[in-house]
């Protein structure tokens, strides 16, 4: 399942906020009190229900009235694309699903979605937070063990603290050694009442002879019930031995045959090695003789060719040379075109200067600034001379049209102005409507107002009557307690108990007081206050009634909203007023500034003249015509240089090739006095011949080479055979070849009889008979009479059982009549009661012990069935965690716990690591767990910055990890900045006051 976009309704700060496209392995990045949580609570509440209110978990309601809820849009692997939106309802909410094929469902088609998981297991497989790794922190060493097994089990602790209840369960109800655990006092209480028990039954010698009798009997039958086990049991072992009597004495005779040939050292597959490696020496031996003779006849061939290594030294200069030749032609050629073009140069200088006219000569006009930025510069000047006179056309254009229309607003204003109501008619109209008004809002008002005082009268009679009833209780009250305090005044004077007399008088004060206040009733007058208010009001109100007229205010309301109508148009065309006049003022600004631009310009244009050295009058019309003669002018100065300085290269150049071709020529030709082009193709044709016997002799030594390096190759190769085969017959220590394939043979069969004898063994391994028992049967020559001898044996002790217990049934009789009489009966029946008691009790505490034994016989299964494939794939995380640090994970092989191998063989337990390490081997198993067991369920995994205490390359390192794991999307919650250069910024959403945006 993967999770495709959120839309957050309201939950906890996070309000209307909308998440799509979340990434396969999507970032969540933002500070402390971002909403990082809550989008994760979030995603939690819609998949499994929002916490109830007797929940501790947060609901993250919102504060300010926001709808409670959202829903995500989800991908699943079978059943396609859904909708899942759960709001504000039942205790968890009410959800609502949608699947893209149009099937609507509710909390059991969610179920489907999410196969039956329930929140706390999502959380403990699929969940990361810190608190799975601050549990680490806050454990004693060794509970670290049992705590990371339970996270292999569950993903959670949840297995250790099961553990722990139940034996704190066990260890509240029954010790060995304590006195309050409750099973220790009841057994306490049942020894006492036994003893009391034995010493009423002391007095009765028949019951006590009962007693011992019947305790006879039980231990008559315990040791025939004893003596039918052993019974058993033999049948059993000879059963056991009829089915593997065969095999035993097969693996007798096998061990002798293997005693007989003896203990002797073979290499393996010896005789199959020595065949083949003499197939191999042969054709190398063929092989060294034909090269040996190939390498003679080349080093003959290469005495007979030797090349003029003088000669080819100057290859280089040589040809360098002959390549020149060809051009000495050419450059005849070109020197008579460079002549042609001076001429040509020099009518065009002449002409140039003749259109400037001005009085420069070669030297001078190369002083003149003629680059790309004075270039630049004309051609800006002249065209923003050019601009400016189109500017100037085109402003005296606008500013007719703008003046025009400038006219034509004012006379609208006007007109608008002259259509609207005065001030003083207007507040006439208005008042009119407000008092026709006023009328219809008095009607309502008068009658709230006579709905109040009704209100009031009933009130004020309730109260009245209610008072009348406390005051006449009062005074009852308060004249009984009158008749007190004088019967208290009159016995202090006759007794002349003073202070009595005292506190009688005081009594007599507070009852006065009392009655004072009580006979005040302020809340009647502030009620006859308020009605007296009411009824003023009232009467204003009728009179006000009275005094109105109706009026017929349509007429009034039209010739308002015409007034209305007309204000607004006077008031836009006013706008447009204001707008065209700034249109205007803004024309006017423009020709003052294209002023200054013509000024500027003109400035500018003398500057440039000055510097181009022509007159001011060229500047201002033929600015751009004069600046292109003049590079011309320096175009064709500085090409008549080039061409001087040609004309004497190529004749430097042709000179040097006549001096070097004489010079080859006289070193090595044996003619002399040869032109130009003979005594090149003569040296030509020596460099070619040279070069062919060059060639061959190359050609033979790196033959020559290639066949000593096979040669030396092939020595090698057939040494090595050699000296696997001496190897070889060494190692079976014999001296011929003979000797080898006899003691092979006898090897061979050695090799069958252990691979017999290895798969009697793994048949045995199954028997329930040992090898010693296995050893004693063998001298059993029929065990089907013994089997039905032991029959026999059985079925007379069953008989002499039966009669036993109907022996004690009678006894027990007996007992029973001697204990129905007297203090005995009573002391057995509490002593019976007690009994009962502790059996319930017993009972209760084999429930917790059967509880724990079906747990412990759970985790054997696991560790014995699924926790290998998992453990196989956290040994690959934790080795890639740790760069192979750590590769192994064992189990303990007593109790839930693991052992970690070091690179060095080394094993750990969990307390014994670094605190880094437990956490990497807690997250290796978390991950596997996911991977494995859970490999199926492909929902995404969530973590919360579960690895901030990890340093630098361990957080890389987790975080490649979780890339690898392609099966599962990643959601991945963090407040740490430096951790987003480990993830693509389009996989980054930033979190921030409420907002959710793609980092950039």
């Amino acid at each position: 399942m993967k999770i495709l976009e959120m839309h957050i309704y309201g939950y906890g700060q996070l309000e209307n906020i909308k998440i799509t496209n979340l990434a396969d392995f999507q970032v969540f990045f933002g500070e402390n009190e971002a909403g990082k949580s809550t989008i994760m609570a979030f995603i939690h509440g819609i998949l499994f229900g929002f916490p109830t209110r007797q929940q501790s978990e947060l609901r993250y309601e919102p504060k300010h009235g926001s709808k409670y809820g959202g829903k995500i849009r989800i991908h699943h692997e079978e059943r396609g694309y859904a909708v899942i939106e759960r709001v504000k309802g039942k205790a968890a909410g009410d959800v609502k699903v949608v699947m893209d094929n149009g099937i609507i469902g509710g909390e059991e088609l969610l179920k489907e979605l999410v196969a039956n998981f329930d929140k706390s297991l999502f959380q403990a497989i699929y969940s990361f937070n810190l608190n799975g790794l601050q549990n680490i922190h806050q454990m004693k060493g060794e509970d670290i063990g049992k705590f990371l097994f339970s996270a292999g089990t569950l993903g959670t602790e949840r297995l250790s603290k099961t553990e722990t209840v139940l034996q704190k369960e066990l260890d509240s109800r029954f010790k060995p050694s304590g006195k309050k655990p409750l099973l220790n006092e009841k057994l306490q209480a049942l020894h006492e009442l036994n003893g009391e028990l034995k010493r009423a039954a002391a007095k009765n010698n028949e019951y006590e002879n009962l007693i011992e009798k019947g305790e006879s009997l039980q231990q008559e039958m315990i040791a025939i019930n004893r003596q039918l086990e052993v019974i058993g049991e033999k049948v059993e072992k000879l059963n056991e031995w009829k089915r593997i009597e065969s095999i035993v004495k097969e693996e007798k005779w096998t061990r002798k045959e293997l005693d007989e040939l003896g203990e002797f050292e073979f290499p393996a597959r010896g005789i199959e090695r020595l065949e083949k490696i003499n197939q191999l020496i042969h054709p190398y031996n063929a092989e060294i003789i034909s090269i040996t003779t190939r390498i003679e006849n080349l080093k003959k061939e290469l005495a007979a060719l030797q090349p003029e290594e003088d000669f080819l030294e100057n290859e280089p200069a040589i040809v360098t040379l002959l390549d020149q030749v060809p051009l000495y032609e050419q450059m005849k050629l070109e020197k008579q075109q460079c002549e042609t073009k001076l001429v040509e140069f020099e009518e065009k200088l002449s002409v140039t200067k003749e259109k400037l006219h001005l009085p420069l000569n070669e030297e001078d006009i190369f002083e003149i600034n003629t680059n790309i930025y004075m270039k630049s510069q004309v051609e800006m000047a002249v065209r923003k001379r050019q601009k400016l006179v189109e500017v100037k056309a085109e402003l005296e254009e606008r500013y007719l049209e703008e003046k025009n229309l400038l006219e034509e607003m004012e006379k609208g204003v006007r007109a608008a102005e002259s259509r609207i109501l005065a001030k003083q008619d207007r507040l006439l109209l208005e008042e009119e409507i407000s008092y026709g008004n006023d009328k219809k809002g008095l009607e309502g008002e008068l009658k709230a107002l006579q709905d109040k005082i009704e209100f009031y009268q009933l009130a004020n009679e309730r109260d009245k009557a209610s008072r009348a009833s406390i005051k006449k209780q009062k005074r009852v009250q308060f004249f009984l307690i009158g008749l007190i305090l004088v019967g208290l005044t009159l016995y202090s004077i006759l007794t002349k108990q003073w202070d009595v007399l005292f506190l009688g008088a005081l009594g007599f004060i507070v009852i006065a007081i009392f009655m004072t206040k009580s006979s005040k009733q302020p809340k009647e007058e502030e009620m006859n206050q308020t009605l007296d208010d009411l009824r003023e009001k009232e009467k204003q109100l009728i009179e006000k009634l009275h005094a109105a007229e109706y009026k017929d205010i349509t007429k009034i309301e039209e010739q308002l909203k015409l007034d209305n109508y007309r204000r607004e148009e006077l008031q836009i065309l006013k706008i447009k007023l204001k707008q065209q006049q700034s249109q205007y003022e803004k024309i006017i600004a423009k020709f003052e500034e294209w002023e200054l631009e013509s000024d500027q310009n003109k400035e500018k244009l003398i500057s440039i003249s000055n510097e181009l050295k022509i007159p001011e009058y060229f500047a201002t019309t033929f600015l751009l015509e004069a600046f292109e003669l003049i590079e011309q002018y320096k175009s064709a100065c500085r090409e008549k240089k080039q061409l001087l300085s040609r004309l004497a290269q190529i004749n430097q150049q042709q000179n040097k090739l006549v001096e070097d071709l004489n010079h080859y020529e006289n070193r090595f030709l044996l003619e002399r006095g040869l032109d130009l082009q003979n005594s090149a193709y003569l040296l030509r044709n020596k460099l070619k011949e040279e070069h062919e016997k060059q060639i061959k002799c190359q050609e033979r030594r790196t033959k020559l080479t290639d066949l000593e390096a096979d040669l030396k190759q092939k020595s090698q190769e057939r040494d090595h055979l050699q000296s696997e085969y001496n190897k070889l017959v060494n190692a079976a220590k014999v001296e011929t070849e003979q000797q080898f394939y006899e003691l092979g043979a006898i090897a061979e069969k050695r090799i069958k009889l252990l691979e017999r004898l290895e798969n009697i063994e793994s048949q045995l391994a199954y028997s329930i008979l040992s090898k010693q028992v296995r050893e004693t049967f063998l001298s059993i020559h029929n065990s089907d009479q013994l089997i039905t001898e032991c029959h026999h044996e059985a079925q007379y002790l069953q008989s002499k059982l039966k009669k036993l217990q109907e022996e004690q049934a009678s006894i027990k009789y007996e007992i029973q009549l001697l204990e129905d009489g007297g203090v005995y009966s009573d002391i057995l029946h509490h002593y019976k009661q007690k009994k009962f008691e502790l059996e319930e009790a017993a009972k209760e505490w084999s429930v917790y012990c059967l509880a724990q034994d079906i747990l412990s016989s759970t985790i054997e299964k696991y560790k014995s069935v699924h926790l290998p494939r998992m453990l196989a794939k956290a040994e690959e995380y934790m080795s890639f965690l740790t760069n192979g640090s750590y590769q192994r994970i064992h189990l303990q092989k007593t109790g839930p716990g693991f052992l970690v191998e070091r690179e060095d063989r080394t094993l750990f337990e969990a307390n014994e690591l670094s605190q880094a390490t437990t956490e990497q081997l807690y997250v290796s198993i978390r991950l596997a767990l996911a991977a494995t067991l859970y490999e199926n369920y492909q929902f995404p995994i969530i973590i919360d910055d579960s690895f901030v205490n990890f340093d630098a390359k361990r957080t890389q390192k987790v975080i490649e990890l979780l890339k690898k794991m392609e099966r599962n999307q990643i959601l991945f919650f963090t407040c740490h900045a430096h951790l987003l250069k480990l993830f693509r910024k389009e996989n980054i959403f930033s979190l921030e006051k409420g907002a959710v945006q793609i980092i950039s």
